[in-house]
């Protein structure tokens, strides 16, 4: 691993990381450097980052073993970091309260601390080397809008413990994997793969959670799209138990077949009892298999699309896939009186012939992506910019690379 005296050292990687050297990201190496200097007293660091990351397509698939195109976006987590013998990991931000633990023994604990300390029980259980960091971290991420603050997070950890103990030999899936168990531990949260897997393997990927962990990077290099995030200003970070509802539901369809995810029910068979799984289940978890169902077939379409640099084709997906999430997966809104993912995907989608516009992510609240291609795109942004404000309209661009230690 390199060390560096400077955060300014870091500008060689910062093509692959940012899409080009720009002086706002040497200040804030300079000053994430300049903190871990000051807080723990080394004269030099490693430096590390994870990226956050937009669900393309495959909205709520990942979890029932579906389809899912994720990707990497240049908005990451840095860390300044150093290996300490002494088995302790401690963990420093801005925003954050102090994290410190002993990897040889663990306890039970909440928020940040618990996250990390799941990526480590993880990795110890899978039987790989975990020993004692010090970092400090600094998250250009915002939280709760929909961008897998927190998968990033579990990724920064696990790269730096792969890197610093393991010799960067630990399989993206494991690490994957970590993230994964984390989240269900400590916060609760029955997520799927989608958020560690696009962060740790960077571009656009293609990823097939039928049979454990399958994924492909799709070229992107013709792509003439861009996109956006929409922050309607309502955090999902208190949403889980929503979010939890849909997994559930469509495993309870599952079920009535003697499977336990749908990627293992026939779909034919699904249709085919539709009528009668509803009488059985109720209307909800019926629509929401269908929207499984409907959405895989979406993803191989839009796979084929990026592939050929078809605008028009994704975005007449992505619409696809937001008309199937509002009235099927049901997770643009928290009650019958919240409409602000409905009104903002209208509001974009009125932006311009060539626009496309869903709910991301997890739902209930949080973030629209906005995908427009090339020519509409100026417009598109100054519009969302003009009705939620410049600081809610994020633009993201595609990260080449996943997390990785500089």
């Amino acid at each position: 691993m390199r060390k560096f005296l400077y955060g300014s050292d870091a500008r060689g990687n910062f093509n692959e990381l940012y899409g080009k050297s720009l002086f706002p990201q040497v200040q804030r190496y300079n000053a994430v450097v300049g903190k871990f200097r000051r807080q723990f007293g080394y004269g030099y660091c490693h430096l590390a980052s994870a990226s956050g990351r937009v669900e393309l397509l495959g909205n709520h698939t990942d979890h029932n073993g579906g389809r899912v195109v994720g990707c990497a976006v240049d908005r990451d987590i840095i860390a300044a970091f150093r290996i300490a013998d002494n088995g302790v990991i401690r963990i420093r931000s801005d925003k954050h309260a102090e994290i410190n633990f002993n990897v040889g023994a663990l306890g039970d604990v909440k928020g940040g601390a618990g996250l990390a300390q799941g990526v480590v029980e993880y990795l110890l259980q899978a039987g790989y080397a975990v020993g004692g960091f010090d970092a400090y971290t600094h998250s250009a991420l915002p939280s709760g809008a929909g961008v897998s603050s927190s998968a990033a997070y579990e990724t920064l950890i696990a790269t730096i413990i792969n890197n610093a103990y393991n010799g960067g030999n630990i399989p993206l899936s494991v690490m994957a994997r970590a993230g994964q168990y984390a989240e269900n531990k400590y916060l609760n949260k029955p997520c799927g793969l989608l958020d560690q897997g696009s962060s740790l393997a960077g571009g656009i990927s293609a990823f097939d959670f039928s049979d454990g962990f399958a994924y492909g990077v799709i070229p992107a290099d013709n792509l003439k799209i861009k996109f956006a995030l929409v922050d309607t200003g309502k955090s999902h970070s208190d949403l889980s138990h929503l979010y939890a509802s849909i997994p559930a539901e469509m495993f309870s369809v599952a079920q009535c077949f003697g499977k336990s995810r749908l990627i293992e029910v026939n779909e034919q068979e699904f249709f085919a009892r539709e009528s009668e799984l509803r009488s059985q289940l109720g209307n909800r978890p019926v629509n929401r298999a269908e929207h499984f169902f409907r959405e895989n077939e979406r993803v191989s379409g839009l796979v084929s699309a990026l592939s050929h640099g078809d605008t028009r084709e994704i975005i007449r997906l992505v619409n696809q896939s937001g008309d199937s999430s509002m009235n099927l997966l049901e997770n643009c809104a928290v009650d019958a009186d919240d409409t602000a993912i409905k009104d903002a995907v209208e509001y974009a989608r009125n932006c311009g012939a060539n626009v496309g516009a869903r709910v991301h992510g997890g739902g209930f609240a949080g973030t629209v992506l906005c995908v427009a291609d090339d020519a509409d795109f100026p417009a598109l942004h100054s519009a969302l910019c003009a009705k939620y404000g410049s600081g809610a309209v994020l633009p993201m661009r595609v990260r080449s690379v996943g997390a990785k230690v500089l």
